[in-house]
């Protein structure tokens, strides 16, 4: 029988989580998003809060005994005010792992304390090419690349005025857009798409009054991009653990927009085998289009577990997403795909 799949519901949520300002540290606003979303079905299924953030979602099955975790994580790149420069300019430091010039000529807000939001542009230093014969050859790193806030400040005091400090969180504007052929581009595919397809599989769950054969755990974690974001408060029985993250496209891997990524190896090393077989087989069965890779610069929430110390089976699968950590894209069959193959999965025995 072919699964309904909510495609459309889907990339509603991908779309108004990715306008959410969440990066590492600052995820609270995207976690209240979520949590708004299940609150009324509260009763079918318990909500709870990590002390380190979050939101872990806990579906009742029919074993108590051996349970499931399932994670996506809803924070993303981005950066603090490292310096208040002389000239007005903000000097940042990065939150997550990406290159000064993914993020050159991005528009971007600055938060201050208070919760005031003060928009700019990033730049490097020698941007103008009628000025500086650098412009173009200027290396993009940190200490050439600056804020030019959108405010009339020529020195630190008046930035400071604004109530600008050292610290604040720094969110890039996501340019999110949803095409006729089904592409959703923009930053931040990496990890809210996943995180979109989980909150309308528990919403589907609930609303289907499906009977799963495990307690299954959906955690939106906010720290994965750092590399801790859901790595404890895993309940104790819990046996199997699977991460939903974006799989990785470039040379050398087999990985496209369309499919669901199952990941057999990362930087972290394997992944448990037999999981890995079984999520490959209800690929095949359900007729979706897959494909196993290698991500040799990656880690995921699942291997941050094992590393914690935990004794789990650890797998990892998610839709395509093409310039990971720059302007991203990924498409509505992606979506579908890594939908179809977790609705099996969760109703499935486990290993």
């Amino acid at each position: 029988m072919t699964i309904p799949v909510p495609v459309d519901a889907i990339v509603g949520h991908l779309v108004r989580l990715v306008r959410v300002p969440s990066p590492t540290g600052h995820a609270g606003e995207a976690i209240r998003y979520l949590k708004k979303r299940l609150t009324p079905y509260e009763g079918r299924l318990k909500l709870r809060h990590p002390a380190k953030g979050g939101l872990l979602v806990t579906l009742k099955g029919e074993d108590h005994s051996s349970h499931r975790y399932l994670t996506a994580h809803v924070d993303t790149l981005g950066a603090m005010v490292k310096e208040i420069k002389p000239n007005g300019r903000l000097r940042l430091t990065r939150i997550g792992g990406f290159n000064w010039h993914s993020v050159e000529g991005n528009y971007c807000t600055v938060e201050t304390r208070t919760g005031r939001k003060v928009t700019g542009t990033i730049l490097a230093s020698h941007t103008s090419v009628h000025v500086y014969e650098d412009a173009g050859k200027q290396e993009r790193k940190e200490e050439n690349m600056e804020v030019r806030l959108d405010a009339r400040v020529k020195n630190a005091d008046e930035v400071r005025e604004l109530g600008i400090e050292v610290g604040d969180f720094v969110s890039f504007d996501p340019r999110v857009e949803v095409t006729e052929a089904g592409f959703i581009k923009g930053r931040h595919m990496d990890d809210k798409a996943s995180a979109a397809i989980l909150l309308e599989l528990i919403l589907q769950v609930v609303e289907q009054n499906l009977t799963l054969p495990h307690t299954t755990h959906i955690c939106f974690s906010t720290w994965e991009e750092v590399g801790f974001g859901a790595n404890s408060g895993i309940p104790g029985p819990v046996r199997e653990y699977l991460a939903v993250d974006m799989g990785a496209i470039g040379e050398g891997q087999t990985t496209d927009e369309f499919c669901v990524s199952i990941c057999a190896k990362d930087s972290s090393g394997p992944y448990h085998y037999g999981l890995r077989k079984k999520l490959t087989e209800l690929a095949e069965a359900e007729g979706l289009r897959y494909r196993v890779d290698i991500y040799p610069r990656y880690n995921s929430d699942a291997s941050a577990a094992v590393r914690a110390g935990h004794d789990l089976i650890h797998g990892l699968v998610g839709p395509g997403v093409d310039a990971s950590h720059a302007f991203e894209r990924t498409h509505r069959d992606a979506l579908e795909n890594t939908y179809r193959l977790l609705y099996r999965y969760i109703q499935t025995p486990s290993l």
